[in-house]
C-alpha cells in the first residue's frame, strides 16, 4: 500500500512540476517549453526546460505565450501572410539583428532608384523601400533586415544632380 501512494505521490509530482513551464508557441508551429524571464520591446528572453542558459528570440517570430502556472495566455505577434509581389505593402524592414531570431534566412534583396531620375532624396528613398520589400515579396518574405542604406545626392550621383538610394536586405520567413 505504501508503494502505491508513493507512486501515486510521485506521479502527482511531476504533473504539477510538467505544468509550471511556460510554451512559447512559434509562427512555424514549432512550441518551445521552457520559463518566460523577460519580455523586452522586440525579444523574448527565456531558458528551455531544464536548462540554465537564457536565450532570446525575437517577437516577430512568436505567435503566443502560455504561462505555466497561472495558463494566462499572451497574444504576441499576428502573424504575416505574404502570398506574392502584391503583398509588399505587409512587408517590415527590420534594422537591428535580434530582431529575426527564429526567422528563417530566404535570401538576399535589393531596392534602388535609377541612376538617371529626377527623384527629391526623400522619395527616391521610399521608391527604394518599395523595390526592397517588393524583392522580399517575390521570394514569399514578410521581413527584411536592412544591411545597407546608400543615398548619392547631387556630384556625387549623377551628372544631372539627382539622388540614387540603393538599399540592401536579407529577407527571412518564418
Amino acid at each position: 500500500m505504501k508503494k502505491i501512494i508513493l507512486l501515486v505521490a510521485m506521479v502527482f509530482s511531476f504533473g504539477v512540476a510538467n505544468a509550471q513551464t511556460d510554451k512559447i508557441y512559434k509562427h512555424s508551429g514549432e512550441t518551445v517549453d521552457g520559463k518566460v524571464i523577460r519580455l523586452d520591446e522586440y525579444t523574448i528572453t527565456f531558458k528551455y526546460d531544464g536548462e540554465d542558459a537564457e536565450n532570446v528570440i525575437g517577437k516577430y517570430a512568436v505567435e503566443k505565450i502560455v504561462y505555466g502556472k497561472t495558463n494566462r495566455t499572451e497574444e504576441v505577434t499576428e502573424k504575416i501572410v505574404i502570398n506574392g509581389e502584391d503583398d509588399w505593402e505587409k512587408v517590415v524592414i527590420l534594422e537591428d539583428k535580434s530582431y529575426i531570431a527564429g526567422l528563417k534566412k530566404a535570401g538576399e534583396v535589393r531596392g534602388k532608384t535609377g541612376l538617371i531620375n529626377f527623384q527629391t532624396g526623400n522619395t527616391g528613398d521610399k521608391k527604394a523601400a518599395k523595390k526592397l520589400k517588393m524583392d522580399a515579396a517575390k521570394l514569399g518574405c514578410p521581413f527584411v533586415l536592412q544591411i545597407a542604406d546608400k543615398t548619392t545626392v547631387g556630384a556625387n550621383s549623377n551628372a544631372l544632380g539627382g539622388s540614387q538610394a540603393i538599399k540592401t536586405g536579407v529577407a527571412y520567413k518564418y
